[in-house]
């Protein structure tokens, strides 16, 4: 699955990651309280790709009524190809933190008892949450914090497996997952490291967990998923893109966020330098992208990029 990603897991991502075998993507997280004003920024991070048959939603808070009130208001509006509604207690950002919203909400069991009860309460499809392996380092609470999710009503959980204090640094720590899994009786996804077919596969071997949520992994490399389609169903690995497909595929990417919205062709600056680490030139290539700021000029900056990979 596409893990939800804020700034990046739009429409085009999550559209061209189902095309290379994501079997669920998840839109960027929602403000639970931006959806309750009416916020129209918020409202166009639910518009879905024109291949995505179901999607999932992950929003965010920390007060009970606004959420599940917002969770009802989903259920409405995304109608059928709703899938489910997660609930973000994992976020380390603090600009989230701050407020008592996502990782925080780990330093206060009850009350994120008291939100999932009042999101399942409100919704018409499973609602799962999404968690770390605790908020401070070395006081892991993860799996207690899963028994009272899976109490309040939580069908699923996933488990991150660095603390909240880490935010993104060290490596995940694989165990935690496993020790979620033999605490509750309720499906557990693992999240965190997971780059290809074989790091998927190992996670599922080691921990038990019923599926995997990739992130960070899948910036400027849909391709991640069909590797670990692959794997998961004893495949053989697809051959990795060449230098060449990847710039195609920046390419690709651009246009369509220009054609969904043009405003939108600004998260193309940091997706290209994505797609492009670890390229011969990619350094130059990272400095052109940065500066452009139109569609023609994303082009000249692909069209370079392909002549210095092809020796011209």
């Amino acid at each position: 699955m596409l893990a939800p990603l804020a700034g990046v897991s739009d429409r085009i991502m999550r559209q061209l990651c189902i095309e290379q075998g994501a079997q669920l993507t998840f839109t960027e997280m929602v403000s639970a309280k931006g959806l309750s004003y009416g916020n129209e920024r918020t409202e166009d991070l639910l518009e879905m790709a024109p291949n995505e048959d179901i999607v999932g939603v992950q929003i965010f808070g920390h007060e009970p009524e606004v959420m599940a009130g917002q969770a009802a208001r989903l259920c409405e509006t995304v109608g059928e190809k709703l899938a489910v509604i997660d609930i973000n207690m994992g976020c380390p950002v603090r600009k989230l933190v701050t407020k008592g919203d996502g990782s925080a909400l780990m330093k206060s069991p009850e009350l994120a008892e008291r939100i999932v009860s009042a999101v399942v309460a409100a919704s018409s499809v499973p609602v799962t949450v999404k968690f770390r392996r605790g908020y401070e380092i070395d006081n892991e609470t993860a799996p207690e914090f899963a028994r009272r999710m899976e109490q309040a009503g939580a069908c699923a959980v996933t488990v991150h497996g660095r603390y909240a204090a880490q935010m993104y640094h060290g490596q995940a720590d694989w165990g935690v997952i496993e020790r979620v899994v033999r605490s509750v009786s309720i499906p557990v996804v693992g999240n965190g490291d997971v780059v290809s077919g074989a790091s998927a596969l190992a996670m599922m071997e080691q921990t038990g967990c019923e599926a995997v949520l990739v992130a960070r992994a899948a910036r400027g490399n849909p391709w991640v998923f069909a590797e670990i389609r692959a794997a998961l169903e004893g495949r053989p690995a697809p051959e990795e893109p060449t230098p060449l497909q990847r710039v195609e595929m920046a390419r690709r990417h651009a246009h369509l966020l220009y054609e969904w919205e043009p405003r939108a062709l600004v998260r193309m600056r940091k997706q290209g330098s994505w797609y492009c680490k670890g390229l011969d030139g990619a350094s130059a290539a990272r400095g052109m992208l940065n500066a452009c700021k139109t569609i023609e000029e994303y082009d000249r900056a692909f069209d370079r990029l392909e002549q210095h990979l092809k020796g011209c």
